[in-house]
């Protein structure tokens, strides 16, 4: 395939608008954040003197993005993620939080973004952090989405990790093509459309060809969604797409409108703002935007200390470029960028909306309840069929699954070492060739500890030296989960039922 080519000057530009209207939109909306009412805010509500307010929509992607500088493209795996969440994520909020105690006890992503995670695993603080895959790959929206899921899995399943396919493919395309409803098809292709999040975005598109007022609109959402309850990413991903189209191509209004709608209003603004700056450019964002806000950097959810991450605009701006080059080397389909003119043709901008059955699999039929070991010869993964929380004389069924496994004669053994009182429907299991998997039911035992690591010993029939794994699995009454200060607090289930239910509405 012949390689095309994204003009460097035309896509910097570009990023930098994305960062820019991050920023922006961010600043503008943190102040309202989490009211239920419409506003009429026409500006920023406080003096900003020359700096935005911290905000943790791009703080964890100064961490994302130096995963891949240290650890290259190629590397990233969903647990890799999770170490450098619990390493540098200092957030304790909602899905932050649980996803931080629930690596601390060994249920690393995809399994951390669903365990425990009742209330928050469609909220959204996923898909507000997609700029960065969509700037290391621009014009390529299925690899943007790829590493979205990864992301997102670590403390989202289900629309949480939908709504972070939408924004990433989105944006990802925005790098070259600037109709907004084209965008819209194209980041609704990558998400199935019995999603909540599609469904929203589709009311909101009804709704403006309608040429019903954005008030309404609004309105509609809130009512189309009422049952999710608030901070919810269905709802709060069509007020982006509200501002975005309401503002009919005009910074200021699509920022405002997105803001304006209430609920999640910094993240709302901040990626109406980042679509706006990717589309515009930052030489095109309106001067009363940019000049008071300046271009630094502030974070209040990371631990900035050894990371030396990005602390202006310009300097994140360029170690993205440098990522994406990169990038573009490891992957030959992936558009150059270089100095020579834009080249893409017709053909390449309509397969931007055209996921193959293949993405589209791996994107949406992914488990959850799944955890991966990396062994030398090949990555064993371990489906919890049933949950990961059990109680004494409770069974949950484990699948185990062979993949990146290149031995055609060799068979893959497990042997189990289980705890006194606990059993297994077979003293170990075998796996050959990748691909192939098979089921175990495990019977609980009592339980000495909140969560049990069951050991396991996995060897390849050639090799002599066995592997030792260990399985978690946590009581179903409740488990200690360790936020990020290390102090420990208890999920009862029940009153966390209660206090959810109230911050979402529900009483």
């Amino acid at each position: 395939m012949k390689a095309w080519n994204l003009n460097l000057d035309i896509y910097r530009d570009k990023v930098m608008g994305c960062w820019y209207g991050k920023n922006i939109g961010g600043t503008l909306g943190t102040p309202v954040e989490g009211s239920r009412e419409m506003h009429d805010v026409k500006f920023y509500l406080h003096d900003v003197n020359g700096d935005p307010l911290p905000n943790d929509d791009l703080d964890l992607q100064l961490i994302w993005l130096k995963a891949v500088e240290q650890k290259g493209i190629l590397n990233i795996t969903p647990r890799l993620l999770g170490e450098y969440w619990i390493n540098f994520i200092t957030g304790p909020w909602n899905e932050y939080g649980v996803c931080a105690g629930n690596i601390r006890n060994g249920f690393y992503p995809p399994l951390s973004g669903s365990l425990n995670n009742e209330y928050w695993h469609a909220s959204n603080g996923a898909w507000i952090r997609s700029e960065v895959w969509a700037s290391m790959f621009p014009g390529s929206p299925a690899m943007a989405a790829h590493y979205a899921w990864m992301d997102a899995c670590c403390d989202h399943c289900g629309d949480g990790i939908f709504a972070e396919t939408f924004t990433s493919t989105l944006e990802s395309a925005a790098y070259i093509e600037s109709d907004l409803r084209k965008l819209i098809k194209i980041a609704l292709a990558y998400i199935p459309e019995t999603s909540r999040v599609a469904r929203a975005v589709k009311l909101v598109c009804d709704c403006y060809d309608k040429g019903i007022d954005y008030r309404k609109t609004r309105e509609l959402v809130v009512q189309d969604s009422a049952d999710l309850g608030w901070f919810q990413a269905p709802a709060n991903v069509a007020f982006t797409v509200l501002g975005l189209l309401y503002g009919e191509g005009d910074f200021e209004k699509a920022i405002c409108y997105a803001v304006n709608c209430g609920d999640d209003s910094d993240c709302t603004g901040g990626t109406a703002g980042a679509v706006m700056g990717i589309l515009l450019g930052a030489s095109k964002l309106p001067e009363k935007w940019t000049k008071p806000i300046g271009r630094n950097i502030k974070t209040v959810a990371v631990n900035p200390y050894g990371l030396k991450l990005p602390e202006t605009l310009e300097e994140l701006t360029e170690r993205v470029i440098r990522v994406a080059q990169i990038n573009a080397g490891e992957f030959m389909d992936l558009p150059r960028i270089t100095n020579a003119q834009d080249s893409y043709t017709a053909e390449e901008l309509k397969k931007l909306g055209e996921p193959t059955e293949e993405v589209k699999q791996n994107l949406w039929n992914h488990p959850s309840d799944m955890l991966d070991y990396e062994l030398p010869y090949g990555v064993l993964s371990v489906i919890y069929e049933n949950g990961a929380a059990m109680t004494p004389g409770e069974t949950i069924k484990l699948k185990f699954r062979m993949t990146a496994y290149p031995y055609n004669s060799d068979t893959l053994r497990g042997t189990w070492h289980l705890p006194e009182g606990w059993s297994a429907s077979a003293p170990g299991f075998c796996l050959r060739r990748t691909g192939s998997e098979t089921t175990v039911t495990l019977t609980a035992g009592e339980f000495t500890q909140n969560v049990m690591y069951l050991p396991v010993d996995v060897q390849l029939s050639s090799r002599f030296a066995p592997i030792p794994l260990y399985i978690p699995v946590q009581h179903r009454e409740g488990t200690e989960i360790r936020l990020p200060s290390e102090r420990p607090f208890r999920i009862e289930l029940a009153r966390t039922r209660a206090i959810c239910d109230t911050l979402l509405g529900k009483n």
